[in-house]
C-alpha cells in the first residue's frame, strides 16, 4: 500500500467527499440525521461540524483525498470515531482498515482516550468485519435494533 497519513480537509476535499454520496439513503447511513439530502460541497463542513470532534482525510500526497472520517470527544473521556467514508475508487484496498487505524492510535496516543466507540449498521458486513478485526467489541447495552454499538479498550488495539 502507498504512504499515506491523515491531514486536515480543504475545501477541495468536500467536492470530492459530496461526489461519493449518490443518494439520500447513503447519506443518512454515512452521515446520520442531521446532514439532508441533497447538499452542496461548500456546506459540508458546517452540516459536519460536531462540538468537540475533529475531521480528518486520509491522504497518499495527491490532490484529492483516499477517505474521511471524525474523532468525536463524547461519553466522558471515550472517543467516537464516526462518518468514516472511502473513496469508491478506493475500496477494496485497504485504506478503510488504516484509515481506521491511524484514527484510532490518534485518539488513543495523541488524545489519550481510554477507549474507542462507534456505532455501525447491523447489516453493513464489510464494516462491521474491519471494526471487529480492530479489535471493537458489540456492547448489547447501547445497541438498538439496526446498529450495534462497538467499544475497543485501548490496550486491546491490534
Amino acid at each position: 500500500m502507498t504512504s499515506v497519513s491523515l491531514r486536515p480537509p480543504v475545501p477541495s476535499d468536500y467536492e470530492a467527499i459530496a461526489s461519493w454520496i449518490p443518494d439520500a439513503g447513503s447519506c443518512l447511513r454515512w452521515a446520520g440525521p442531521r446532514v439532508p439530502f441533497p447538499f452542496s460541497a461548500p456546506e459540508l463542513p458546517q452540516l459536519l461540524a460536531v462540538e468537540d470532534s475533529e475531521s480528518h482525510c486520509l491522504s497518499d500526497g495527491g490532490s484529492l483525498p483516499l477517505g474521511f472520517g471524525q474523532l468525536w470527544l463524547r461519553d466522558g473521556a471515550d472517543i467516537r470515531l464516526m462518518r468514516i467514508i472511502v473513496s469508491p475508487a478506493a475500496r477494496g484496498r485497504g485504506f478503510g482498515r488504516e484509515l481506521c487505524r491511524q484514527l484510532i492510535s490518534r485518539a488513543v496516543d495523541v488524545i489519550g482516550a481510554p477507549a474507542v466507540t462507534l456505532m455501525v449498521y447491523r447489516d453493513n458486513r464489510v464494516a462491521l468485519g474491519l471494526y471487529q478485526s480492530l479489535g471493537f467489541s458489540p456492547v448489547d447495552s447501547r445497541s438498538t435494533e439496526t446498529a450495534l454499538f462497538m467499544r475497543m479498550a485501548s490496550e486491546n488495539r491490534r
